[in-house]
């Protein structure tokens, strides 16, 4: 039998290394050259019940028309510290996010809608695809996006998740449609099924104000405004940068198996994560990193069929695997160099993630910092956003005690 000398381990290093800089690594080409549609949902499958694991399964309800440029610039900074922030929680929940994004008739779309997912990479490559455009003239279609967030929305079925809406937007909703199911009507649905909506008002105006009130009455929630921009907390810190940069050579350690279909369709998902992350900010993927790196966020990391994880964890036989199914840097290899090859990744992203650990603490210290000497954020949607998830989750056995929002 052949064994795997220095040479061979070296050489497999590098081309790991080398194609998950390829696939991964943040590049300077533009999000808009290669922009990926947005598929709908059109008949969402319920996920399935968690019985005692904590859960949050949290949908943002986003205008996207041309007036809320800067709060969807600010949810696309924030995706991941938002998930941070519900990560927070004792005992440590698994995060599902999703998405829908509204306008009106007779602009490009009226909604798109993103489904529920533990896969935050592919939630944040839909996000950045939003643009703010079109509106203008006054009330939205937000009937029809608080209907599909309850009925295009794959929610679980267990009444011990916390599962909540964030409606985001600055304009009244079109209550002259005949057609519409009107957002009373979806609320006394949504409290009835245990699903929280809360309104966050961007800008000042008055009659959108009356109806954001009503809208978080109607669905148990909280109703909190902020500045049109978002309000968000942006502080730039001495560690985004080399996060940005151990996060991407965390994400070289992954390598997935499966099928010949499996993997094409997990190479497309790769592309357009790095599509995504070459659009991010340094700050962005330095969240990105804390999360990925916690508890909650193993899952975001990792996706599904990923051979590492599954052969240190004991879920998967390396002999037992097919060739076929083997990834390219395995498939050509004996059986204990394939097994040199996974235990040398998995020790090489325990160390990653011990660092970026280490240098999350640090950015969390220098922002906390920034953010007290600043006379606190309590006005930021940041902490609106935690205030909350901190006051509902209680009752679902999530608690925030000892927790701060992440920003």
């Amino acid at each position: 039998m052949k064994t795997p000398t220095k040479t061979t381990l070296a050489a497999l290093s590098l081309m790991a290394i080398t194609t998950g800089a390829v696939l991964y690594y943040p590049s300077i080409q533009s999000a808009e050259s290669t922009r990926l549609p947005v598929a709908p949902i059109l008949d969402p499958a319920p996920l399935p019940d968690v019985g005692q694991h904590p859960v949050i399964e949290a949908v943002f309800v986003l205008d996207t028309t041309g007036s809320m440029g800067g709060l969807i610039q600010a949810a696309k900074d924030k995706i991941w510290s938002i998930a941070a922030t519900m990560a927070a929680a004792q005992p440590a929940p698994e995060i599902r996010m999703g998405l829908v994004a509204y306008r009106d008739r007779g602009d490009d779309y009226v909604t798109r809608v993103v489904d529920l997912s533990k896969d935050l990479d592919a939630v944040h490559s839909e996000l950045m695809q939003f643009q703010a455009q079109g509106g203008g003239d006054g009330p939205e279609s937000v009937n029809q996006a608080l209907h599909d967030a309850l009925h295009r929305i794959g929610w679980s079925q267990d009444s011990n998740v916390y599962r909540v809406i964030f409606l985001v937007g600055d304009a009244p909703a079109h209550m002259d449609y005949q057609d519409d199911v009107p957002y009373p009507q979806t609320l006394a649905e949504a409290k009835g099924r245990g699903i929280r909506v809360n309104a966050i008002q961007c800008g000042t105006q008055g009659d959108t104000r009356r109806e954001w009130q009503q809208v978080a009455q109607l669905g148990a929630g909280s109703y909190f405004q902020v500045e049109q921009g978002g309000s968000a907390v942006a502080i730039a810190t001495p560690y985004d940068k080399k996060l940005a940069t151990l996060s991407a050579e965390l994400d070289a350690t992954r390598i997935y198996y499966g099928k010949r279909e499996e993997r094409a369709e997990r190479r497309e998902k790769l592309e357009a994560e790095r599509v995504a992350k070459a659009a991010a900010s340094p700050a962005a993927l330095a969240s990105r990193a804390g999360f990925v790196t916690s508890e909650s966020g193993e899952a975001s990391l990792l996706g599904d069929k990923e051979l590492v994880d599954e052969v240190v964890s004991g879920r998967v036989d390396l002999a037992e695997l097919p060739a076929e199914e083997l990834p390219a840097p395995l498939v050509d290899l004996d059986a204990e160099a394939q097994q040199a090859v996974i235990t040398e990744t998995a020790h090489k992203r325990e160390t990653l993630k011990g660092e970026i650990q280490a240098l999350t603490k640090q950015r969390a210290d220098y922002v906390n910092a920034q953010v007290e000497a600043k006379g606190g954020a309590e006005d930021s949607l940041d902490y609106k956003i935690f205030s909350a998830v901190r006051e509902q989750a209680a009752n679902k056995g999530l608690h925030y005690d000892k927790a701060v929002p992440v920003y």
